[in-house]
C-alpha cells in the first residue's frame, strides 16, 4: 500500500527542510557547547535508583539548592549511629522530571490516519541516599487525567555483591524492560516488552510498565583485574504478580530470575526465566515465560537482541496459549546531536506464523541539548492477521526534562 500524495508531499517538504538545516546546525556555535550523546549515559537502567534520566532545567536548580543547603549541616566524626537523627546522614534528595509528546500518523486500512498529537506521559521523581548505604526512589507519572504511582522502594546497597530491596519497580526479565524511555532509542518498547515483559499490560486502566510489587536481591561478582568491571550480574525477584499498585490476589508469588555474563566490558549475554500466576476474572492463570539477549554498548554504538517465549494468558491474546517474539536493533553515532537507530521486530501472538507481526522501523534521533530531543520514526507493519496485511506509520516525538 502506498502513501497517499497528500503525505508524500508533508514527508519530502519535511525532510527537504530538516536535510536543509543540517549545515546551519553544524555552523551554530552554541552546538559546540552542547551535551553529546557519548557524554549521557546508554542504556539507563529504571531498576536502580541512580538509573535516572538527569536533572532538567528547573529540578538542577532545586537540586543544587538542597545541596548547598546540606553542606552547610554539621557532620559527626566517625561511622553514621543507627537511630532517629537521620537528617545529618542523608543525601540531598535528587528531583527530576520529564514529559514526552507524540504525533503519529497511519495509512492503515480503516484507520483514517489515527493517531494525531497527544501526550505520552509526564513523569515526576526524587531519589537519594540515607545512611550511605540505603537508597530509594518515588516516581509519579501523569498520562492525560490519569495520574499513578509508578516506582516506589528502598535497596540496601552496602556490597556490590549482595542488594536488598523492596518495594514497585521493574521486573528482571529481558534487558530493555528497565531501560529509561529517553534511551531507548524508539518511540516505543519492543513487543516482546510490551506482550511478555507486561510494559503493556494494564490495570485498572494503568499501564504496568513492566513493573511490579515484592522483594529483591542482586548483585555483581568476580570482578575483572584489568578494568574492574564484573563478569556476572544476578537478580532475583519475589513478586505479587498482579502488576503496578495491586496487591496480591490469591497469596501465590511470582518468581523472576535474570543471570547475566559480561565477558568483556560493555558486552552482555542474559539468560531471563519467570513462573507463576495471576488473577483475571477470579480465575488464577498460570504464566511462565523465558527469554535469552545479547547486548553492547560501546563509543555510544548500541547493539541489542532478544528472545522471549510465553505461555500463558497475554494481554493480546484472547485465550490460554503460546506467544513467542524476538527483535533486533542498532544505534549508530553520526554526530555528536545525531544517533541513528534501525530495529527489526517480531511477534507471534499465538506463536504461529500466521499470526506473526513485523515491523521495520528506522529512527533517527536529534539530541538537540541534553534536555531536549527529537526523534523522528518510521514503521513499515507487515500484520499477517490483517485482510491488508502491509501499512506504514510516522511517529514524532520531543522529550523534555525540566
Amino acid at each position: 500500500m502506498t502513501f497517499p500524495i497528500r503525505m508524500k508531499r508533508t514527508s519530502t517538504l519535511i525532510l527537504l527542510t530538516f536535510f536543509l538545516s543540517l549545515p546551519l546546525m553544524g555552523e551554530n556555535d552554541e552546538s559546540k557547547n552542547r551535551t553529546t550523546q557519548s557524554d549521557k549515559a546508554t542504556g539507563v537502567s529504571e531498576f536502580e535508583p541512580d538509573g535516572t534520566s538527569g536533572s532538567g532545567f528547573i529540578t538542577s536548580l532545586v537540586n543544587n539548592s538542597l545541596e548547598n543547603a546540606m553542606q552547610q549541616m554539621p557532620v559527626p566524626d566517625g561511622r553514621p549511629q543507627y537511630g532517629r537523627k537521620l537528617s545529618d546522614y542523608a543525601s540531598a534528595p535528587k528531583f527530576g522530571g520529564y514529559f514526552i509528546g507524540k504525533y503519529t500518523y497511519t495509512d492503515q486500512d480503516g484507520a483514517h490516519g489515527a493517531g494525531g498529537f497527544s501526550q505520552r506521559f509526564i513523569r515526576a521523581y526524587v531519589d537519594g541516599t540515607i545512611l550511605g548505604d540505603f537508597k530509594y526512589r518515588i516516581q509519579a507519572q501523569i498520562n492525560n487525567s490519569s495520574f499513578h504511582m509508578k516506582d516506589y522502594f528502598v535497596e540496601w546497597q552496602h556490597w556490590k555483591e549482595l542488594a536488598v530491596k523492596v518495594g514497585q519497580y521493574k521486573r528482571a526479565f529481558l534487558f530493555e524492560n528497565p531501560i529509561n524511555p529517553l534511551d531507548v532509542g524508539s518511540g516505543d518498547y519492543s513487543q516482546i516488552a510490551r506482550n511478555i515483559s507486561g510494559i503493556g499490560d494494564s490495570d485498572k486502566g494503568v499501564a504496568n510498565g513492566g513493573r511490579d510489587q515484592g522483594l529483591q536481591v542482586q548483585g555483581d561478582l568476580f570482578p575483572s583485574k584489568k578494568d574492574g568491571h564484573r563478569f556476572l550480574h544476578y537478580q532475583l525477584q519475589m513478586m505479587n504478580g498482579q502488576g503496578i499498585n495491586s496487591s496480591d490476589a490469591n497469596g501465590h508469588k511470582d518468581f523472576i530470575g535474570s543471570l547475566q555474563v559480561q565477558p568483556v566490558k560493555g558486552l552482555f549475554f542474559g539468560l531471563f526465566g519467570w513462573t507463576g500466576d495471576y488473577v483475571k476474572d477470579g480465575d488464577p492463570i498460570d504464566r511462565n515465560r523465558w527469554a535469552a539477549a545479547v547486548k553492547y554498548e560501546h563509543n555510544d554504538w548500541t547493539v541489542r537482541a532478544e528472545y522471549a517465549h510465553a505461555q500463558g494468558l497475554l494481554a493480546n491474546y484472547a485465550g490460554e496459549g503460546k506467544a513467542d517474539g524476538w527483535y533486533a536493533t542498532v544505534g549508530v553515532p553520526c554526530t555528536p546531536w545525531l544517533k541513528v537507530y534501525g530495529k527489526y521486530d517480531a511477534y507471534r501472538s499465538a506463536k504461529t506464523w500466521e499470526s506473526m507481526r513485523t515491523i521495520y522501523s528506522i529512527i533517527p534521533n536529534i539530541q538537540l541539548h541534553k534536555n531536549f530531543l527529537v526523534q523522528l520514526q518510521y514503521n513499515h507493519v507487515h500484520d499477517r492477521s490483517l485482510q491488508h496485511k502491509d501499512y506504514n506509520e510516522l511517529w514524532a516525538e520531543i522529550y523534555v526534562r525540566f
